[in-house]
């Protein structure tokens, strides 16, 4: 990718790169370790995989992306859901300030039209490689 386009996605990403490395930063602070993954900051670990375990089953997760950063709930979590968070990340890049509120009206829509919110979910379908996007994350 060239350097302007690099860095156009930063800054197209910052708003949701900030929440991120807000919540990273208070799990770094709580016992999380820090890794750089690809062109991505990645927490993992610490007090992030207790808290998880207490959510309700549907609320949990074992890693998920804001922005440039990837909150994971410990390091064999990350490793195994490291390409489905990068193409998180490419999405973030390309919907940047809109992916959040389009991500949550995918979910919304399959709900409405008798599907599951998270499975049939047009950028989890993405990332989970079934219905890939024309350019892949860089």
């Amino acid at each position: 990718m060239h350097r302007c386009t690099r860095i156009g996605a930063y800054v197209w990403a910052a708003p949701n790169t900030a929440v991120g490395l807000l919540a990273g930063l208070a799990a770094f602070l709580l016992g999380a370790r820090l890794s750089a993954v690809s062109h991505a900051l990645a927490f993992s670990g610490g007090w992030l995989g207790r808290w998880v375990d207490r959510l309700p089953p549907a609320c949990r997760f074992s890693a998920m992306t804001l922005g440039h950063v990837i909150l994971a709930v410990n390091t064999a979590s990350l490793a195994e859901s490291r390409e489905h968070e990068l193409v998180h990340v490419g999405q973030y890049e390309r919907w940047g300030p809109l992916f959040l509120p389009a991500y949550l009206l995918s979910s919304l829509w399959q709900v409405l039209c008798g599907r599951r919110a998270y499975w049939d979910n047009h950028f989890e379908r993405q990332a989970f490689g079934r219905d890939r996007p024309s350019q892949s994350p860089s």
